[in-house]
């Protein structure tokens, strides 16, 4: 950990009363859960490209049979 981190978290620690190792444990918690809704949002991107490239796809498609009539 950076010095500066940690004396950061060792004033902050004072100001809340709340032992270092819970402190960081649910510092670490809600990171991770950052982190999850963030890759979340990549894959719903990249799953939202892919079908609408295959929305695409049909939509030619069904162009080109009202074409054919």
């Amino acid at each position: 950990m950076d010095d500066e981190i940690f004396e950061q978290t060792e004033i902050m620690l004072t100001k809340v009363r709340m032992n270092r190792n819970r402190y960081i444990n649910e510092a670490v918690a809600f990171y991770n859960l950052v982190q999850e809704r963030k890759l979340l949002a990549r894959n719903l991107k990249k799953e939202s490209r892919l079908v609408r490239e295959a929305s695409m796809r049909v939509l030619k498609e069904w162009e080109n049979l009202n074409d054919e009539d």
